[in-house]
């Protein structure tokens, strides 16, 4: 299934969305809609957003305040894609050239701070203090998660449940956000709110870990982006965590020099390496571990499109090619 077809039920509400997203980035800053405009507009799957409208039509929400909040969330998201291409030094997102390729470090850092100050004008023009609790406490913890990225890069020691541990904060945190938001503007009890940021959480932990499947198996044009970019920041993820601790001595230490030399010129014997010991398998066994997660925690929600829409979501998770 596509992602248009996923997203058909709340194909109106996407709608209403990228107006709002339209109308928020305007600035009097010439450059700064020029680079926020380039990077919203670059092709994203949009799924972050799409969860605040799935939890919120699961919930029966029937009001708007979730097209704002849906905005604020793929802003955030914004603002760390234009922080990491700069930190990682990439050159390639979604096919096209990254926003720091194009316009240079500074305005991509700069402009990421535009959209998230943006995000929290946004957050604050709801006026519920619960919600701007729940995006800022995302807001931080993605921040930490960057740093324990940061501080992982070239360090072959890192074992599973600190790469975990990053994926939670970094990525996993703004889906479970997104899903509590819903929740919370449909009426949720706690029990539920909880279980649907539950949903996000375990969502989003299966998308990245997918992400780091396809890093040694996609096609590029599919990706858009380079292949075996995460070896070459020296980032420790777990495929290359499931050599070192189940492949041969000469393959750990081969992934082990990988990782903290950084670089592609190992990428062909480290590619070899992830497939003789079935690493790209167990990494989808743990993301297919996490989907089914996901799909218990919303086990209790009454039948709807929006929650057929939310199961079919985490088989997309895991099944994807891009």
């Amino acid at each position: 299934m596509s992602v248009k077809q996923l997203f058909a039920p709340i194909a109106a509400d996407m709608q209403a969305v990228d107006a709002v997203i339209r109308n928020r980035l305007y600035s009097d800053v010439v450059l700064i809609r020029q680079v926020a405009e380039y990077i919203i507009h670059s092709g994203g799957k949009r799924l972050r957003p799409a969860l605040v409208l799935f939890t919120a039509g699961a919930m029966g929400y029937k009001g708007t305040q979730h097209h704002e909040l849906a905005a604020v969330v793929e802003f955030i998201h914004t603002a760390t894609l234009l922080h990491d291409d700069v930190v990682d030094e990439s050159d390639l997102r979604r096919g096209n050239k990254t926003a720091n390729a194009m316009f240079g470090n500074a305005a991509s850092v700069l402009v990421g701070d535009f959209l998230y100050s943006r995000a929290f004008q946004m957050m604050v023009g709801v006026d519920n203090m619960r919600v701007m609790r729940v995006l800022a406490d995302a807001t931080n913890v993605i921040a930490e998660g960057e740093v324990l990225q940061l501080l992982n890069c070239h360090n072959a020691d890192v074992v599973i449940d600190d790469y975990l541990r990053v994926i939670r904060y970094k990525t996993a945190k703004l889906f479970e956000a997104a899903s509590r938001l819903g929740g919370i503007l449909g009426g949720a009890d706690e029990e539920l709110e909880n279980r649907l940021a539950a949903f996000g959480m375990h969502l989003g932990t299966a998308f990245q870990l997918i992400d780091d499947v396809l890093d040694y198996s996609a096609e590029e044009a599919d990706t858009g982006k380079h292949l075996g970019d995460d070896l070459a920041e020296g980032k420790p993820t777990l495929p290359l965590i499931h050599v070192m601790q189940h492949g041969t001595p000469e393959q750990a230490a081969l992934v082990r020099g990988a990782i903290e030399n950084g670089g592609r010129d190992d990428f062909a014997a480290v590619l070899a390496a992830i497939q003789a010991t079935g690493a790209l398998d167990e990494t989808r066994r743990h993301a297919q571990a996490e989907a089914k997660l996901a799909i218990d925690a919303i086990s209790t929600l009454p039948p709807s499109i929006f929650k057929d829409a939310l199961l079919q979501l985490s088989d997309f998770a895991v099944a994807r090619n891009h």
